[in-house]
């Protein structure tokens, strides 16, 4: 086979390999508890499993997979710096921490993609017996892609997370607002958006009470909310609500200042987004529209005019 068909093999593969992996990380599963997972199992069965039998019934991943890959997690951390799995960290827990990756696991994913990427590329270049060189070019350039792609799909959570959180928190200022107004105290009216939704903010509400109920300090665990989140208009209504705290200013009249600030920022927004859709449409109308358009207009013509005396010309 000539070697172009399996280069181009290749190519496609590695392609459509990370077009999986992005679809796989954008219906993943909420995480859950596996604490709970085998509480549960072992409340519904009648006689007690063995350890054995427990193990078995998981799945080939949780069983032989992501051990080899917390090993090997395991031992690059001992050489990776601390600044760098803080900062792996940090932005695992902005993005929610998507199927309960660790640090040391995110990057040990981040290497082997990138050896996995290029070591294909260079091999399919040995085995083809073509320049070698080359073929090195090329293998350092998937090597790179391979060692970002999984930085790229954490930026893209989130990216995605904080939209979320940002186009939720007015409707959570309403509630605290009048749940507030009612008498409700401020714990126990974060508690009512924790019970009343399932979306990312409110999520983060309750890890707060259960970082409050655990003794820390309310004021601690919203500035601790407010820097896992990282987003600026959460940011600045935390402040408010400590500032509030503090001073002894009315916590409902506080909400509802902020809760108006936030409708109209997210008002602004969307005009904003709405003002930016003109010139993003420019690109699919300029390549992919006006081509159709003129081919279906003057196709026509071209074919009458090549079959015309004067075709020849041409």
């Amino acid at each position: 086979m000539d070697p172009i068909v399996w280069i181009a093999a290749i190519l496609v593969l590695i392609v459509i390999m990370a077009i999986v992996l992005v679809v796989v990380g954008i219906n993943a599963p909420e995480p859950t508890d596996p604490i709970q997972e085998r509480l549960a199992e072992l409340s519904i069965g009648d006689e007690p499993l063995s350890l054995e039998e427990i193990e078995l019934s998981q799945s080939f991943t949780e069983r032989v997979i992501l051990p080899i890959f917390n090993r090997v997690g395991e031992f690059a951390s001992r050489f990776t710096p601390q600044a760098t799995l803080t900062s792996a960290r940090r932005r695992l827990e902005t993005a929610g921490n998507p199927m309960q990756l660790d640090p040391a696991f995110f990057l040990t994913t981040r290497i082997v993609l990138a050896v996995l990427f290029g070591g294909l590329v260079f091999a399919v270049y040995v085995i083809t017996k073509r320049n070698w060189l080359q073929g090195l070019g090329l293998s350092v350039l998937f090597l790179v892609i391979g060692f970002i792609f999984p930085d790229m799909w954490l930026s893209s959570r989130i990216k995605r997370r904080q939209k979320a959180i940002f186009r939720s928190l007015p409707d959570a200022l309403d509630l605290l607002t009048v749940c507030v107004e009612a008498g409700l105290g401020f714990d126990a009216a974060m508690r009512n958006v924790h019970e009343k939704w399932e979306d990312d903010l409110a999520l983060e509400f309750g890890r707060v009470l259960q970082e409050i109920a655990l003794g820390k300090l309310r004021r601690e665990a919203l500035r601790d909310m407010s820097d896992r989140l990282d987003v600026p208009e959460l940011t600045s209504f935390i402040a408010a609500v400590i500032q509030s705290e503090q001073l002894g200013v009315s916590m409902a009249k506080v909400l509802h200042i902020q809760s108006d600030q936030m409708r109209v920022r997210r008002r602004q927004m969307a005009e904003e987004e709405a003002n930016k859709a003109p010139v993003k449409m420019v690109f699919p109308i300029g390549c992919l529209i006006f081509p159709s358009i003129l081919i279906i207009l003057l196709g026509p013509a071209a074919l009458m005019l090549l079959s015309s005396p004067m075709g020849g010309l041409f």
